[in-house]
């Protein structure tokens, strides 16, 4: 793997890929509800699923469902820090 690679904050990354694919499911229904193309959202589910399996490959051992909230405390303590 590359070096940048190695450095992934992969708790980071799952969080913000799960809150891009969940936003995106709004769109997705509002883009299919006026019959439109879901672009957008197409793009964001792509780019959040992106980021979760980024994160999953670069942490040792991956995650469970069960750490996915504790995740999400720890990375909105450390931001808020």
């Amino acid at each position: 793997m590359t070096d940048w690679f190695a450095q992934i904050d992969s708790d980071l990354f799952l969080v913000i890929g799960l809150i891009l694919a969940a936003v995106a499911i709004p769109s997705i229904i509002s883009a299919f509800s006026d019959s439109r193309a879901p672009r957008a959202a197409a793009v964001s589910v792509v780019l959040g699923g992106v980021m979760v399996l980024a994160a999953i490959v670069t942490k040792p051992g991956g995650y469970s469902a069960s750490q996915i909230p504790n995740v999400f405390a720890q990375v909105f303590a450390r931001v808020l820090n």
